[in-house]
């Protein structure tokens, strides 16, 4: 008897301990989860999960999309160090309509299905397993794949810590809801869903997108789409507030998602970090990233930023055309310590008039502009023939471009005439022209820090200044222009655009995205061009849309929204220890990419 009770006292005592025990061990993975929406330094890649973690009981079943591009055996504990000349507004995806931010986020998130890198025609499952599509084309009815989990994350209101939850299709729909909250800030991306009906919740994992027409885009801008944290965005059950959203400088700084990596820091001009997810989807089908650190040095200045390319402090960056011809001829490039990758760029650079100013208002005066400058000139001397004149929106290999139309050529004395039959004078004599008492002057602003512009916009200067047009020059920072671009307050300026797999200008050239927070923030207004555009929306026939296209472009071509400049090639550097590179129709795709070894 004695030795029973003896014996139960030691099994409670166990009891108690082994509870103490599993307490301590919830407590210490709290810890670490909280730990890693910290910022997490370079050199600590020890504190980075090596392993990942899938749901218990998951098995991989069906399509990953681009699961066969990553490697099979890498090395698994390195740090990819790439590059960006400037802090982005914000890492909010959809009211941070730039480049660096998209490129940041899309790392951290999953979109409904991806394109296959080697077939961007084709969409493969990511998020959603599987879709299907009605008869009529309007109704998109998507599944989502199971145990995705939405990643932890400290609340920057109230300090606390939100554990992993999973990822719905409410949290899909909530997505769609502030996209067409009007509130926010987002009018270039709403406009590609204009003409999306309804978002409905079956459970869970189902939902149907209903288009009220058919429109071609509405299968990307289905499938395309990323889901949003309800619980990140409205926490405690929080009623959704459209400007809060925009204003919110604390969530904005920071993401919440669920894809290859999660956001670790962001030092203000210095770098952003991202380490990677080990409770990702896709490592069940060999498709998570093999490095185990994304960051992404904040440097100004391509000299620094090449400086620190071959001290080998970033292993990747994208060279400008003078490094790529004239740089790269040292023993760092020719030992094959780093190596250049060049191909065709998806993108195009531009001259924006604001429409709104009387001197760019009409098409004639923009044609002479664009006739005035001499860009073969500026691509031989600055870009080092390291691209192509661009005509128009569409890729010169595009077979959305007409291959008989030409861009307009260097001709200053047909734009003097052109200028001349647009009611331009010298009629004080001073070498400069007026029109209806006005001066042919405007300010053409400059990106601070861009050395590519500090040596185009000044022969672009010579070139007007020849023709009796005064162009001054403003420099200002990013973040300024692009306030003065939101609010319109600007006359001209020096841009790109990245080009798309399935052409739709309604975003940048039609009408109605003339307004504050649309991308057409040159004012262009055409009403053929606009019944154009959306006769190309609703057509899915390959033929009749390129027909639709080659007439949009020749309409683009006679009117010159913008002096279209060059189609750039990318240039690409990496360190020769960053492994599984691959040209792909698009480029590379960094996130299959690893390192072997630090270069000593």
């Amino acid at each position: 008897m004695r030795f029973a009770r003896f014996l139960k006292t030691v099994n409670t005592i166990l009891l108690i301990a082994a509870i103490y025990l599993l307490f301590t061990l919830i407590q210490a993975v709290d810890r670490r989860r909280e730990s890693d929406s910290k910022k997490i330094p370079a050199n600590e890649t020890a504190a980075i999960p090596q392993m990942m973690v899938l749901p218990l009981g998951f098995r991989a079943a069906g399509d990953f999309a681009n699961a066969e591009y990553f490697p099979k055996d890498p090395n698994w504990d390195t740090v990819l160090t790439r590059v960006l000349s400037s802090d982005p507004p914000g890492l909010n995806p959809l009211i941070s309509n730039e480049a660096s931010a998209s490129t940041v986020f899309s790392l951290c998130t999953m979109t409904l299905a991806e394109r296959d890198w080697q077939h961007p025609e084709k969409f493969r499952p990511f998020l959603a397993e599987k879709w299907s599509i009605s008869p009529d084309k309007k109704v998109f009815r998507v599944t989502l794949r199971k145990k995705v989990l939405w990643q932890s994350f400290t609340d920057p209101e109230t300090g606390k810590f939100v554990p992993p939850r999973e990822v719905t299709a409410h949290d899909v729909k909530f997505a769609v809801d502030v996209i067409l909250d009007p509130d926010v800030n987002c009018a270039a991306l709403r406009s590609y869903y204009a003409d999306l009906h309804s978002v409905r919740v079956i459970n869970d994992h189902e939902l149907e997108f209903h288009w009220k027409k058919q429109y071609y885009g509405a299968l990307s801008s289905t499938l395309e789409l990323f889901p949003l944290p309800r619980h990140f965005y409205c926490p405690d059950g929080r009623k959704f507030e459209g400007k809060k959203f925009n204003d919110d400088h604390q969530r904005n700084r920071m993401i919440v998602g669920c894809g290859p990596y999660k956001f670790a820091g962001w030092e203000k001009s210095r770098r952003i970090t991202l380490v990677r997810n080990e409770y990702y989807i896709g490592a069940a089908w060999n498709a998570a990233p093999p490095a185990a650190i994304n960051i992404f040095e904040i440097i100004k200045l391509p000299s620094t930023q090449f400086q620190s390319l071959l001290a080998g402090q970033i292993g990747m960056m994208t060279l400008t055309p003078e490094q790529w011809t004239l740089r790269t001829n040292i023993p760092e490039f020719t030992s094959g310590t780093i190596r250049k990758l060049k191909y065709p760029g998806n993108g195009y650079s531009y001259i924006g008039y604001n429409h709104d100013k009387p001197c760019f208002a009409d098409a004639l005066t923009r044609r002479a502009l664009t006739m005035l400058i001499d860009r073969r000139e500026i691509l031989n001397k600055l870009l080092f023939d390291c691209g192509t004149i661009a005509k128009g929106p569409f890729a010169p290999a595009s077979v959305y471009s007409d291959p008989a139309l030409a861009p307009w050529p260097y001709d200053p004395e047909t734009a003097k005439k052109l200028l001349a039959q647009a009611g331009w004078r010298d009629n004080d004599g001073d070498g400069i022209l007026e029109r209806n008492g006005e001066k042919f002057t405007f300010t053409m602003l400059q990106i601070s820090g861009s050395s590519l512009q500090m040596k185009t916009l000044p022969m672009i200067k010579n070139f007007f200044a020849a023709a009796g047009i005064d162009m001054k020059l403003q420099v200002v920072e990013w973040s300024v222009l692009l306030e003065r671009l939101k609010s319109r307050n600007f006359e001209a300026c020096n841009l790109g655009w990245t080009g798309s797999i399935d052409p739709d200008p309604y975003q940048i050239f039609h009408s109605s995205q003339t307004g504050e927070s649309g991308s057409n923030f040159v004012g262009f207004k055409n009403p053929e061009l606009d019944r154009k555009i959306i006769a190309l929306r609703s057509e899915f026939d390959l033929d009749k849309r390129i027909t639709i296209c080659r007439e949009i472009e020749k309409i683009i071509h006679n009117e010159q929204p913008y002096t279209f400049m060059f189609y750039s090639d990318a240039l690409l550097a990496l360190d020769s220890n960053i492994l599984n590179v691959r040209l792909f129709p698009h480029g590379v795709q960094p996130l299959s990419f690893y390192r072997k070894a630090a270069r000593p």
